[in-house]
């Protein structure tokens, strides 16, 4: 039985795609590893959102391919979105690399694998091989031809392709979940990738992703997060409004219906989703966990305008008011970018000010990455990196004085933890999160996982919360 080892890197769709193809293998006689050392084939599902996700695959790789020289029989592969953006490329690049499949194609890797290890890999799947190519040894004596399989076609319906699950690998019960339910993205921001690599956007039914959860409930998952690209666009493109319901918050109404489902949540939207139908559902829907990811890239309203976000900064804060005034208590988090092109002392003083105002939950902030082929990659006034450091440990100094304030405040309360499982860190440590989003760590044992546990908690740090284990073990 052929070993196989996938390595991620991204988002949480690519944690998704990866654990779909796992499924897949698994279902055609793989058997899925943790570790690469005992590895037959080893799989980098690959991120193009930063240079620098692109960069650590290129040097996995690197490495890999000196382990190829001494195990020549090892398949080596990239999927994902660098993989569709960069395709062929790779091959050249790479000659160790023996499989590339673009984000609409995933469902073809184990079949892929299949031909590869029969030796009839290349001349049998067309348009999506690298033509042989005859090596030589080191004495001058010809090798035999390389085939890679090359494959980032488009493919209708490849969106309802991504719904296998790992259900009970190594013993493991799943609690949490993500459902992937669109495909794709149509807002084209001036600095993302994402558009090219991932197409248009391309919805799954609603009857298809209840049916999903409904199984996934019944394995044990007490909380899913759905997931798109821009999940707030979910069908707008041929599902109609019904009684003023966006397609999105329909689907959110039939997944909250699914019985024995405890909590539910979804990532990544775009605030322009954040219409009065949604705002109202906050309020409305039990199980939609008390937690709203609303990514503000700016606070500056000519920095929205260069990204082609769409709002400004008035009409962003008016939307997390709203929220919190739909759900008292709801946690929100949101994405910045600091360093984009033009960017102006006084353009970053709004951002900063944008976050100590909101006075966010949690925020990803990132430097500005130049990605090729976008149109934030040829403005002018590109910034240095040293500028783009500076305002990231400005920026971070913000969040981080707010996230201890926030997480001390805590401190006496009993909150309601989802327990996940055990810590990183072992031993009688388990690991859960709350409604809002916060990990939690508190002893206790593998009997919990999977239980909705009130925790009080006792210490708090910027990244977690630690709570007494005389109230989970009573």
């Amino acid at each position: 039985m052929k070993k196989v080892y996938i390595k991620t890197y991204g988002c949480q769709m690519n944690e998704r795609d990866s654990e779909a193809v796992a499924s897949m293998l698994r279902e055609r006689g793989y058997l899925i590893t943790r570790s690469e050392n005992d590895a037959d084939v080893i799989l980098l599902n690959t991120c193009s959102v930063r240079d620098l996700a692109e960069q650590k695959a290129i040097g996995k790789m690197n490495l890999l391919a000196q382990l190829k020289r001494r195990r020549p029989e090892l398949v080596l592969g990239y999927m994902g979105c660098m993989a569709q953006s960069r395709g062929e490329s790779l091959v050249k690049k790479q000659p160790a690399v023996d499989l590339v499949v673009g984000t609409q194609r995933f469902h073809h890797v184990a079949e892929y694998l299949d031909k590869l290890f029969s030796r009839n890999g290349g001349a049998s799947v067309p348009l999506a091989i690298d033509s042989p190519q005859n090596g030589h040894n080191r004495d001058g004596r010809a090798t035999e031809p390389k085939f890679s399989i090359i494959d980032i076609a488009e493919e209708p319906g490849s969106e309802s392709t991504i719904r296998d699950h790992l259900f009970g690998t190594n013993g493991d019960r799943q609690v949490t979940a993500f459902v992937s339910i669109m495909q794709g993205c149509d807002m084209y921001c001036t600095f993302c990738i994402v558009p090219y690599t991932r197409g248009s956007e391309r919805s799954r039914p609603i009857a298809e992703i209840v049916e999903e959860v409904e199984r996934l409930v019944t394995y044990g998952v007490k909380e899913v997060t759905l997931l798109g690209q821009i999940v707030t666009s979910y069908g707008r493109q041929n599902i109609r409004k019904r009684n003023g319901k966006s397609a999105f918050v329909q689907l959110l109404e039939a997944v909250h219906e699914v019985r024995g489902l405890e909590r539910l949540r979804f990532t990544s939207p775009h605030p322009k989703g954040f219409g009065d139908d949604l705002v109202r559902a906050y309020r409305d829907l039990p199980k939609l966990c008390e937690h709203a990811h609303l990514p503000a890239q700016s606070g500056s309203n000519r920095m929205l305008r260069a990204m082609n976000r769409g709002y400004t900064r008035e009409w962003f804060m008016d939307v997390v008011e709203k929220l919190r005034a739909a759900r008292p208590g709801i946690a929100i988090s949101t994405d910045v970018i600091v360093g984009f092109p033009g960017e102006t002392d006084e353009d970053f003083e709004q951002t900063a000010s944008l976050m100590r105002e909101l006075d966010f939950d949690q925020a990803y902030i990132f430097k500005y990455s130049k990605r090729r082929d976008t149109p934030a990659a040829e403005m002018p006034e590109q910034l240095s990196d040293k500028v783009k450091e500076e305002r990231n440990q400005i920026a971070l100094q913000i969040l981080n004085e707010r996230l201890l304030r926030k997480n001390r405040a805590l401190v006496g309360q009993t909150l309601e933890v989802l327990v996940e499982g055990r810590s990183e860190k072992g031993g009688r440590r388990m690991l859960g999160r709350t409604r809002t989003n916060k990990i939690v760590v508190f002893d206790g044992s593998e009997r919990h996982k999977g239980q909705l546990l009130p925790v009080r908690i006792e210490r708090a740090t910027i990244a977690a919360l630690y709570g007494d284990p005389a109230i989970h073990l009573l």
